[in-house]
């Protein structure tokens, strides 16, 4: 568990270390070390102590754990938070959402968007996230900016959409930012066609053919309603899904986004296919959308990771708060109270994110040699107490106001509680410009 052969740049002393991987284990008064960005040292504190290290920081009454990973997003969407509440999907999308963005969406909404997003991202503990929005080239540069890593979906739909205005326009900016950002040690390109009924085969074969030869994964909102499935069904006789795994669509690196209708032959296709879900509990509720039936998933072997959807329908990025509330549903799904247990939980918003993102080698857990994306959650506080199980504790009884540090490839970006490279002032400021722009133009 160690790889010490010069000092450490720091080392890391909690009270807990939860490393996910081995699964559900706890360390207690164990050190972590980082050297250039990477775990070196994983083992008891005793041990820790004798370590050479430029910078100990004592964290008592502190959780270790992988940063978190929001694996389905629109991060830019945040400057529409609260915009049009408490309607269904399509009215929302159609009648609010659509005619919004084709009004305010350009390159200054997309870039103040995604910053203010990512800084209540790293707020909230998450090191890692994954966005589907227009003008990815500015989402890529904030995220550069930033500190923090993430995965770029290019939005693909068969009509115009802001920063391209066909399909085959969006294709060929996603191929080129693939190109410019391949060695970015923390940013993944991948491509996004937005769901099976604004995508036509003809475009879904392209983006498969592109996706196969640059190894590229594809992220696309799939089976978000039963309506979408009926829909489908009505009009080809064939379910989104089996029509995406006859155009050779699906795959491990297939990342299928919602998924609250599952047949037992979806089900099939899913596990023969090695497909990942990306869960979102709290944007589903709140459009009345369904439930991912996520235990029944998880004992087939489906690797299924979590994401909060964008701020317009969910209203927060808190991944903390969404992991919770998908413990919750997934017991009340399956009506089983040891469904989803909170180790599981947090597996499913750390390691299977990587692992949905083709990132596990890397990230999702604390392992020796991989990247420092780590996260301290403090659990001193009077609503935490007492700590039987701390992991249960911090899936269920803490929130994200007790992230207090966290780090991306070594480098601090939240230091109690503080963000070390935004300035949240300005961030606050330009999201109410933006909102009494867009009230005093609203209808």
């Amino acid at each position: 568990m160690t790889s010490t052969a010069a000092p450490l740049d720091l080392l890391l002393l909690p009270t807990w270390l939860v490393p996910v991987e081995p699964a559900g284990v706890v360390l207690k008064e164990h050190g972590l070390g980082i050297r250039d960005g990477r775990i070196a040292f994983i083992g008891p504190r005793a041990a820790a102590l004798k370590l050479s290290a430029t910078d100990v920081r004592e964290l008592p009454g502190m959780l270790l754990s992988p940063g978190l990973i929001n694996a389905h997003g629109h991060a830019a969407m945040s400057l529409f938070r609260g915009l049009a509440d408490d309607l269904p999907l399509m009215t929302w999308l159609e009648k609010h959402i659509w005619p919004a963005e084709a009004k305010w969406v350009d390159e200054a909404f997309v870039r103040d968007g995604t910053d203010l997003a990512i800084a209540e991202q790293l707020k909230g503990g998450i090191t890692c996230f994954s966005d589907m929005y227009f003008f990815p080239k500015v989402a890529s540069d904030c995220v550069h900016n930033s500190g923090m890593r993430a995965q770029i979906a290019i939005p693909i739909l068969d009509f115009p959409i802001p920063g391209a205005s066909t399909p085959d326009e969006a294709l060929r900016q996603g191929i080129e930012l693939f190109g410019d950002l391949k060695h970015h040690p923390r940013i993944k390109i991948t491509f996004g066609p937005h769901a099976p009924y604004t995508v036509c085969d003809g475009n879904l074969e392209k983006i498969r053919v592109i996706a196969e030869e640059l190894d590229a994964a594809i992220h696309m909102h799939v089976h978000e309603t039963a309506f979408e499935v009926q829909q489908a069904v009505e009009q080809t006789g064939e379910r989104p899904l089996a029509r995406l795994g006859r155009l050779g669509l699906l795959g491990p690196r297939f990342q299928a986004v919602h998924m609250t209708q599952i047949s037992e032959d979806d089900l099939a296709l899913l596990v023969e296919s090695n497909t990942s879900v990306i869960h979102c509990p709290e944007s589903n509720l709140k459009l009345a959308s369904g439930f991912c039936p996520v235990e029944r998933l998880w004992q087939a072997g489906v690797n299924v990771a979590i994401g909060t959807d964008g701020a317009a329908s969910n209203n927060d990025l808190d991944l903390l708060g969404e992991t919770r509330t998908a413990a919750m549903l997934a017991k009340a799904v399956a009506g089983s109270a040891t469904a989803l247990d909170a180790h599981r939980a947090l597996r499913m918003a750390t390691l299977n994110g990587a692992r949905a993102m083709g990132l596990e080698s890397e990230i999702g857990s604390l392992e020796v040699g991989k990247a420092a994306d780590i996260v301290a959650f403090d659990l001193s506080g009077l609503a935490q107490q007492p700590i039987y199980d701390p992991v249960s504790q911090l899936i269920y009884a803490t929130g994200r106001d007790c992230v207090k540090h966290l780090w991306v490839a070594g480098k601090q970006l939240l230091d109690d509680r503080q963000l070390t490279r935004m300035d949240e002032h300005q961030l606050t400021e330009t999201a109410i410009a933006w909102g009494q722009r867009i009230s005093g133009h609203s209808e």
